[in-house]
C-alpha cells in the first residue's frame, strides 16, 4: 500500500473513531479541552507517521495507541495540574466529585492495567483487541484486568477521594 493511500485511511478513521479517540483521552484527564488537545496531537501524529502503519486493517487499533501514548505523555507533561475537591463547582458538584474519585481511582493503577481498563470498560473493546493493541497474550490481559478491577474496587470502597482513605493492598 503505497503512503498517500496509508494517510488516506488514517485520516478517514480519525474522522469515523473521532469520538472513539476523544472518549480515549478523555479517561486519561476528565477535562474536555484536555482531551481535545489529546486527540488533536495524536491525529498529527498518527498522520505524520501514517507510513509507518504496517497492517492497514489494524489502522483503528494503531490509532488507538497513538491516542493512549499522547494521553501519557500529556500527563507526564502536566502531572502538577490536579483539580482541588475546593474548585469543584456548585453545579453538577455531585458528578464532579465522582468523576474525580474515578480519576483518582484511576490514576493509583499502572500506566498498563489503566489501559487495559479504559479499553475494556470505556471502550468496551474485546480482550483480544485488547491484547493486540497492547502487544500482550489474552490471559495476561485477563489476569491484569481482573487485578486492576480489584484494585479499582477496593479504592472506591473504601471512600476514594471523597474521604481521603485507601485500604491495604491499593498503592
Amino acid at each position: 500500500m503505497k503512503s498517500t493511500d496509508k494517510e488516506a485511511l488514517v485520516h478517514r478513521c480519525l474522522v469515523e473513531h473521532y469520538e472513539k479517540y476523544y472518549r480515549i483521552a478523555y479517561s486519561y484527564t476528565f477535562q474536555e479541552q484536555d482531551a481535545m488537545d489529546i486527540v488533536q496531537e495524536g491525529a498529527y501524529r498518527a498522520i505524520l507517521k501514517s507510513d509507518s502503519l504496517k497492517n492497514p486493517q489494524y489502522a483503528d487499533t494503531w490509532i488507538c495507541r497513538i491516542m493512549m501514548n499522547e494521553a501519557v505523555r500529556f500527563l507526564k507533561k502536566y502531572r502538577e495540574r490536579t483539580v482541588a475537591m475546593g474548585e469543584v463547582p456548585e453545579e453538577g458538584a455531585e458528578d464532579e466529585t465522582r468523576d474525580l474519585d474515578l480519576r483518582r481511582a484511576l490514576e493509583k493503577l499502572s500506566e498498563e492495567e489503566r489501559r487495559i481498563v479504559v479499553l475494556r470498560y470505556f471502550e468496551e473493546e474485546k480482550i483480544q483487541t485488547i491484547a493486540d493493541v497492547m502487544d500482550l497474550k489474552v490471559n495476561t490481559v485477563k489476569s491484569r484486568l481482573r487485578r486492576a478491577v480489584e484494585k479499582l474496587k477496593k479504592y472506591m470502597e473504601s471512600g476514594g477521594a471523597e474521604y481521603g482513605q485507601m485500604e491495604k493492598g491499593v498503592q
